[in-house]
């Protein structure tokens, strides 16, 4: 018996992010929005001479999130709040002021994002606590891509994308979708350590 009667997610939602063997950084504060593209297990069908269709399946898409948010930096120097961009997409400096080059560094990351009727979750990447829903996405293993900023509205606004693909080269998922029902004692897990 679920002990709320939350009828939709709205509102609020949390987004988390770790860099592989790094501390996880929760972006929420400067976040507008979020989508999820991508991922499609789609196939084809073949026409015969006897007029059937064979079906012949294509391989998963990989999935792809766009973040539309702000930022007062051009990255996160220190904290566990993120504050800026750039250093998702190039290496990091922890140090003010701060200088991040374009360079050809990849890292591997992964992205928590969790939806939630508890106000005092502070990650994405946390245990819930027990008698709240929650609906959480990781996606393991991707890489952030690209990140644009826009000022045409007078106020300083970036678009940030992350890809991963479905699964890792040994066939693991990549992506995994998580929820409970605000069921007394049944929480989602906090996330493992990203190494």
């Amino acid at each position: 018996m679920a002990i709320n009667t939350l009828d939709t997610f709205s509102e609020v939602a949390l987004i988390t992010i770790c860099r592989d063997g790094g501390t996880e950084t929760t972006y929420a504060a400067y976040i507008e929005s979020f989508k999820e593209s991508g991922g499609a297990k789609d196939f084809e069908s073949i026409p015969t001479v006897a007029g059937g269709r064979l079906k012949k399946f294509t391989p998963q898409e990989d999935f792809e999130v766009t973040i539309e948010g702000y930022g007062l930096e051009v990255g996160t120097d220190t904290g566990t709040s993120g504050l800026g961009w750039y250093d998702l997409l190039y290496t990091q400096d922890t140090s003010q002021p701060m200088s991040i080059s374009v360079d050809r560094t990849r890292d591997n990351f992964r992205l928590a994002i969790m939806a939630t009727d508890d106000t005092s979750q502070t990650s994405a990447a946390a245990t819930t606590i027990t008698g709240k829903k929650a609906i959480r996405k990781t996606y393991s293993n991707g890489h952030f891509t690209n990140v644009e900023s826009d000022f045409s509205d007078k106020v300083m606004k970036f678009s940030i994308t992350f890809k991963c693909p479905p699964f890792d080269s040994a066939g693991a998922a990549n992506v995994v979708y998580e929820s409970t029902d605000g069921t007394v004692d049944k929480v989602l897990p906090a996330l493992a350590a990203y190494t």
